[in-house]
């Protein structure tokens, strides 16, 4: 069979590996924590705790399987690594195909709920869509990577080429977190296909020229404080991968609820707790602790393209609690934005749309977003 061939896939995770799981979960060594500690120096036991009870008693892998193989599902081999993606096409022949990349400690299941209404609108007058839905390569069910450099940049010259293999001449990006790198760079590197970029974040920092600063909105300001506040106190994980990402793998790959603890900082505590736990039990039973984490040292490390900003149109849907983008530093590496929008914490009486996890948090809110957006290009 050839090493291009697209061959279908289903989530079958073996019953022994839930039972080493329920096992491995019922002996946790727990750490020594001061009294009243809370989460002071980090995850708290308490927190991680009644986690790890949830995953014990009450949490449903199957159920979480059963959700997507719902789905079609394939793997190909691209660039020498196997990727897993989700491929639903809608039954509209007008419909944009569109390409959306996660991030971590995230994976392919954040973007689950936004699958039916995107591909299949109620309103027959909204656009629809072809989706697709890769696991990054080192990430969930693409499995381990076999080969370094797995950064931004090589990850979108390889969704050029899923894509052009799928057969789509013309396509929209999303992305958010990691996603938010790696679509920008697709629309780079294949302007003549993307259509347009649609992120939750546009990653743009300080150049270090004082001139950026000056005038700078409240809002701005309050954004730039809450960086700061972020890079001061939760940062470490970033580092940690950046620099030293084996050294921390065996930790990650060999205990269950090291594996909770350390992916379920990234989580807020306003997720619902099998929304967390479906993630954390992906990279489990995947073994891609290590290889999803080793994706920030090949970005510390990689040697970036010379070129200029980004040129296809570029939409931001930035939700609150998340990274506050600034537009004058976007603007500085992306020329093209056509649309801006910062959400507050209630739209239009449907509640708390705040957190980084949109599609899941405040999926009505981002599937409106991102069909507005493609709407507007055509």
């Amino acid at each position: 069979m050839s090493g291009t061939a697209i061959r279908p896939f289903r989530v079958e995770i073996p019953q022994g590996d839930l039972d080493d799981l329920a096992a491995r979960l019922a002996r946790t060594n727990w750490p020594a924590e001061l009294p009243g500690a809370g989460d002071t120096y980090g995850m708290g036991t308490d927190r991680v705790r009644a986690l790890v009870e949830r995953w014990r008693d009450g949490f449903d892998w199957r159920a979480v399987e059963a959700r997507l193989n719902a789905y079609p599902q394939f793997v190909t081999e691209i660039d020498g690594e196997r990727i897993h993606f989700l491929h639903v096409r809608s039954s509209r022949p007008d419909a944009t195909p569109l390409v959306l990349t996660h991030g971590w400690p995230g994976s392919v299941l954040e973007y689950l709920d936004v699958i039916d209404p995107l591909t299949e609108p109620a309103d027959p007058e909204a656009p629809a869509f072809h989706v697709v839905v890769p696991s990054l390569p080192g990430f969930g069910f693409s499995g381990p990577t076999r080969s370094a450099g797995w950064n931004r940049y090589r990850t979108a010259r390889a969704w050029a080429e899923l894509m052009n293999r799928l057969g789509y001449a013309g396509y929209g990006a999303v992305g958010n977190d990691a996603g938010s790198m790696v679509a920008p760079e697709l629309g780079r590197i294949d302007p003549e296909h993307v259509l347009g970029v649609h992120v939750t974040q546009l990653f743009s920092f300080p150049s270090g020229d004082p001139a950026e600063f000056a005038d700078l909105s409240d809002a701005d300001q309050a954004a730039l404080k809450h960086l700061q506040w972020f890079y001061e106190n939760k940062f470490s994980f970033n580092q940690v991968h950046s620099q030293q990402p084996q050294t921390l793998a065996f930790g990650l790959a060999d205990s269950p609820v090291g594996l909770l603890a350390w992916n379920a900082q990234l989580f807020d505590e306003s997720l619902d707790v099998d929304f967390v736990l479906a993630n954390v039990a992906l990279y489990w039973f995947t073994g891609t602790a290590a290889s999803a984490i080793r994706f920030y040292w090949e970005e510390a490390h990689a040697e970036q393209p010379a070129a200029g900003p980004t040129t296809v149109p570029t939409a931001l849907a930035m939700f609150p609690g998340d990274f506050q983008s600034i537009r004058r530093f976007a603007e500085r590496d992306h020329s093209n934005i056509v649309r801006w929008t910062a959400y507050g914490a209630d739209v239009e009486g449907r509640g708390d749309v705040g957190g980084h996890y949109a599609a899941h948090q405040a999926t009505e809110v981002l599937v409106a977003d991102i069909r507005e957006f493609f709407a507007g290009l055509r």
